[in-house]
Formats: C-alpha cells, sequence, structure tokens
C-alpha cells in the first residue's frame, strides 16, 4: 500500500478533529479518559482512515480492531464519528445510561465494534483467535490490537503472544500505545515494561518502533505489515500521554478528566495550535 503527502495531510486533519472530538465530547459530558485516548488519536486515525479494510461495517472481508484498552474509546468514537460511521450526535450521550457510547467499548449496544473490550490484557487473546479464524476461514483480513504499556503487566497477555508466534499468525499486527503512565503513576515504578522490544522479540514476534505521533512513520509502519513472513507483527509507539492538550501531556492526573473552566478555555486554544500547525506549518 502506497501513501503521498495529500494523504499524511488527510490523517492530520482525521486526527485533529478525532482529539477536537474527545474533548468537546468530555466538556459536554463533564469527565472522561482523556490521556489515553489523546495519546492512540494519531495511530487510530490512520487506521480508520487508510490502512483497514472496510473500517466499522459489517462486511466479512473488514479488518478487525479490538482496542484491548477499552476506557481508550473515545479515540475510536471521536474518528467513527468525524467519518460517518456513527452519528456524530451520538457523543453527547458518551458514558449516560442506555448509550452504545459506553465507558469502554461494547459490541452489543455498537455494531461497529468488534468484540467488547476493557478488563486489561484480552484483547490480544481475543485477536488470536480471529487471526486464526482468518487463516482457516481463508478469509485474508488483518486483525489490529491496540494495547497499553501499563497493559503489559497483564499475564495473560504473553501467553497470547506465545500462541501467536507458535501459529506464525502474520495477519495479527499488535500496537502498543508506549505513553509510559497508567492510572497509579509512571510505568516504570509501577512495573518496568522499557524492554518490551526485546520481550517479544524472545516471544517470536517481529517488532519495529516508532513515533506515535508522527503520522509519516505510522504510515511506514502499518503499511508494511506483517514485517516478516509467518510472524505476528507489534509496533511500539512511543506517544505523549494527553497529547494536545497541553495542561495534560505527561501528567499522570490526566487518566481521566473532569474539565473546569480555564482548562476547557485552554483546551480550545490548544486545537487552534493544532490546526494552524497542520495548515500552516
Amino acid at each position: 500500500m502506497t501513501y503521498n503527502n495529500n494523504t499524511v495531510k488527510m490523517l492530520k486533519e482525521l486526527a485533529f478533529h478525532t482529539r477536537k472530538n474527545i474533548i468537546e465530547t468530555i466538556i459536554t459530558n463533564g469527565e472522561g479518559h482523556v490521556g489515553g485516548a489523546l495519546s492512540s488519536t494519531d495511530i487510530i486515525a490512520a487506521l480508520f482512515g487508510y490502512v483497514m479494510n472496510e473500517p466499522g461495517t459489517q462486511s466479512e472481508i473488514r479488518d478487525r480492531f479490538l482496542l484491548s484498552a477499552g476506557h481508550k474509546c473515545l479515540a475510536v468514537y471521536g474518528v467513527m464519528a468525524h467519518l460517518g460511521l456513527i452519528d456524530k450526535q451520538l457523543l453527547k450521550t458518551y458514558n449516560q445510561l442506555n448509550t452504545p457510547l459506553s465507558g469502554h467499548t461494547d459490541m452489543k449496544k455498537l455494531k461497529q465494534i468488534d468484540f467488547s473490550t476493557g478488563s486489561l490484557g484480552h484483547g490480544l487473546t481475543i485477536g488470536n483467535g480471529m487471526a486464526l479464524a482468518s487463516v482457516m476461514n481463508e478469509s485474508n483480513f488483518k486483525v489490529y490490537v491496540l494495547m497499553g504499556d501499563g497493559e503489559q503487566g497483564e499475564g495473560s497477555i504473553w501467553e497470547a503472544a506465545t500462541f501467536a508466534s507458535h501459529r506464525k499468525l502474520s495477519n495479527l499486527i499488535g500496537i502498543i500505545d508506549r505513553n509510559r503512565l497508567q492510572i497509579n503513576g509512571k510505568t516504570s515504578d509501577v512495573l518496568d515494561t522499557s524492554d518490551l522490544e526485546e520481550r517479544y522479540r524472545s516471544f517470536g514476534w517481529s517488532v519495529k518502533t516508532i513515533d506515535g505521533h508522527n503520522m509519516e512513520e505510522i504510515l511506514d509502519c502499518l503499511t508494511s505489515v506483517p514485517f516478516e513472513t509467518d510472524k505476528p507483527s507489534m509496533i511500539i509507539a512511543n506517544t505523549v500521554k494527553g497529547k494536545g492538550l497541553s495542561f495534560a501531556e505527561n501528567n499522570v492526573s490526566f487518566h481521566h478528566w473532569h474539565a473546569d473552566e480555564n482548562q476547557i478555555k485552554q483546551a480550545y486554544a490548544d486545537l487552534e495550535k493544532i490546526w494552524e500547525e497542520i495548515n500552516h506549518g
């Protein structure tokens, strides 16, 4: 798959609108998981806006996307709203009673979701099953699983990593949003995962590390999977938690955000600055 400068600019704009939707949804509803949603926005925009085949549809040949860290769901809702995969008005109902846009992705409430996630450590295991089914049925779809770096402390992930390499699931692509923070502090303090590249290679995966906010790097990586024949691919994306909100970046206090008036004013100023950078350099 090839791309050009117009593709890059289009996806940067999609990422901007996704961030805007995330921020405005939280402002409208008063609270929401913001840090991880914003750190994963650029990757999710690239996947839904260009890389994946027929995302958010019911097509049997669609590529599957699993947000293993389901609390980052505002990034998925935000990108789908801008792409017209869901009604943008639904964002106003986020995490409210009977909403299809719950605080973690729920396939029973929203048909565009491939599987309900949120209990950390389950996404890669589910992805294994989907990828194996694709191989057995000769369906030829890929499975993308987006995880957090704090999530790598879950033992079930390493069972799944072993299975994927044993079954040579080259249609399985793992992505780690490595923003180095989790709800209760730095990942290096809670459970150090700084050696993820070495770990996954030792489990039989092909691994690349990228800047998770550089759209060219993201596209170069996502459009070159699988990295090796007969191996699952792992992308470790170095990111900034709260990316785009100046007061929230790399701040563990903004894993979850209750917006106040001063922060709301600054958030809109930050969005304006991002838009200017995209369009005027």
